[in-house]
């Protein structure tokens, strides 16, 4: 099945107001290339005027609560940034497993609360350093998949992203032949989990990804795209990763 290829940018915890003028040369490279899917997920303060000023580029949320209202002090729900203009969310990133101890039933709470909201999601899964280093990558993944993606998933509404938590912000990148051995066995679980339907849902892979790097890595079989770090801040890094999938 051809699927069309996502790039995502996540700005985790840094923009302003005034970092809202590379969503400009973002929005063009999207439109230059229509056969390419971009989003841009920013902090919850910046989704409204992004949405506001770059209307023809999809902005996602970087999380969401599970619940879609109550007393969560702090917290922000799928239906809140769906408001502010969201049209996807990430969930289950590797940081927040991490910093904040979130767990895949959590990541598959949040899936499930985004996509009532009406909100398309990246679900987020990879192994740690140590835990690629005891050959336990394959296994950390599948269970990470198979406790965070809903009964109900799929590719309408669903994209699975592998990130290596090692890779991320370090400038490292799996071998070709780890990440495609990887996205392969994501796509048999997804296979296993949701049938036929797998086939249609997007595998990105995430972890420095460059705009030197992108186009042999986004031309591995099961590769659909990359969610993108520190490099989707700037339009400069962003855009050659765009122009990237486009010449694939």
């Amino acid at each position: 099945m051809m699927r069309r290829k996502l790039v995502a940018g996540n700005w985790k915890m840094n923009g302003d107001r005034a970092s809202l003028a590379e969503l400009d040369a973002i929005a063009a490279a999207a439109q230059a290339a229509p056969q390419v899917d971009v989003g841009v997920a920013v902090p919850f303060t910046l989704i409204a005027a992004a949405a506001d000023r770059v209307p023809t580029l999809s902005i996602g949320a970087e999380d969401v609560h599970e619940a879609d209202h109550g007393a969560h002090t702090g917290c922000v729900s799928a239906p809140m940034v769906r408001e502010a203009g969201a049209r996807f969310a990430i969930v289950g990133h590797s940081e927040r497993r991490a910093d904040q101890h979130e767990t895949s039933h959590d990541a598959w709470a949040k899936a499930a609360a985004a996509h009532r909201a009406g909100l398309s999601v990246i679900l987020c899964c990879g192994e740690t350093e140590a835990e690629r280093n005891a050959d336990r990558a394959e296994r950390i993944v599948q269970a990470q998949i198979e406790k965070s993606v809903p009964d109900d998933a799929d590719g309408s509404w669903l994209t699975l992203a592998y990130e290596p938590r090692w890779a991320i912000g370090t400038g490292r990148t799996p071998t070709p032949e780890d990440i495609a051995a990887i996205h392969a066995i994501a796509r048999a679980k997804l296979r296993m989990l949701i049938g036929d339907r797998a086939d249609g849902v997007r595998i990105l892979y995430g972890g420095s990804v460059t705009g030197a790097n992108a186009a042999s890595i986004l031309a591995l079989e099961n590769v659909d795209g990359a969610l993108v770090g520190g490099a989707s801040l700037t339009a400069a890094k962003f855009v050659p990763i765009i122009e990237g999938a486009a010449g694939l």
